[in-house]
Order: structure tokens, then sequence, then C-alpha cells
């Protein structure tokens, strides 16, 4: 995901409540103090002489993840870059963990990498950690393993496509 790809629709209150629609899409994935600039200059323009209030009225690019008509700009702003960095698996991660420093973190410190599901992730770990007799390679159910293991609370998942399992240690 590039810049510009992450924005709010940010639009002046004064205008709205005045039946007018004036706004303007601001890239999200910059610093908090440059999207005020983007406000400041969108109120400038503002038909109504001295605009003052706004709200976030629509985003795009933050693959799913909602962002409040009143949300805080810096919290916009450490959303779209995160998003913009890790795209569909960092949006899955906040909506998982709730905040991005608890998502960085996992990504740092329980990642193990992606793989076509999780029984391969399981059988490929298996096999690099002891030798399995090839007479009994047959008899083991990796997808009952991997089953098991995130039942357990071993690892979690996260699929961002239809052969692309994200898999985290459990936490």
């Amino acid at each position: 995901m590039s810049e510009g790809d992450v924005k709010i629709y940010v639009a002046c209150l004064a205008a709205y409540n005045n039946g007018i629609l004036h706004g303007h899409w601001i890239d999200a994935h910059q610093e908090p103090w440059a999207i005020y600039d983007g406000i400041r200059a969108m109120l400038g323009a503002s038909p109504i002489a001295d605009a003052e209030e706004w709200a976030i009225h629509d985003h795009e690019g933050f693959e799913g993840v909602s962002i409040a008509e009143y949300e805080g700009i810096e919290r916009v702003s450490e959303l779209a870059a995160f998003i913009a960095e890790h795209g569909k698996l960092g949006a899955e991660l906040i909506d998982h963990f709730g905040e991005v420093k608890v998502a960085h973190k996992a990504l740092e410190e329980s990642y193990h990498g992606s793989f076509p599901s999780l029984a391969d992730y399981l059988q490929e770990l298996t096999e690099d950690c002891t030798s399995i007799p090839e007479h009994l390679r047959f008899y083991i159910d990796w997808h009952a393993m991997a089953r098991d293991a995130e039942l357990n609370g071993d690892v979690f998942t996260i699929q961002t496509a239809f052969d692309e399992i994200h898999v985290f240690a459990g936490v």
C-alpha cells in the first residue's frame, strides 16, 4: 500500500449544517500535524466564514478498521501508518488486539510467518524439529494437530487470503 491509499474525508460542519457539502479527502498516512494542516486548509476554503468545526465523514484504505466521526487525528495517523505498512494483516491484528502497539508487538515477538494452512505450518515445524520415520509419516493427522494447537491456545491465526494463513504464538 502506498501513500494516499489510506485517507479520510473531512467535512466542514458549518457548511454541512447549512445544507452545503464542503470537505476534502486527506491522506491519513502522514504525521498528525500534516493532517491538521489539511483540515485547516479545508476549513479556510469553506463557503461559511470562520468555520471551525469538522468531522470525518468517510474513509478509505483502512482495510475494514472502523474510523469514528470524531476519531482523534493522532489515532487516525497511527492506524494509517500501521495499515499502510502491513495491509490486511495489520488491520486484522488491530481488530484482534484493539491497539496498534499490541498488534505491533505481536508482529515483532509472536509472528511465525505465512503458510497455506495451519496444518502446513505444524508439519514444517515438526519435520524441522524431529525426524519422522517414513513408515509413520502417513499416519500423522496434521489437520487434527492444527485444530488442537489452535483450540489449546498454542497458536492463533489470521487468514488474509484463501491460502494465506498468518501464524502467531498463542497470546
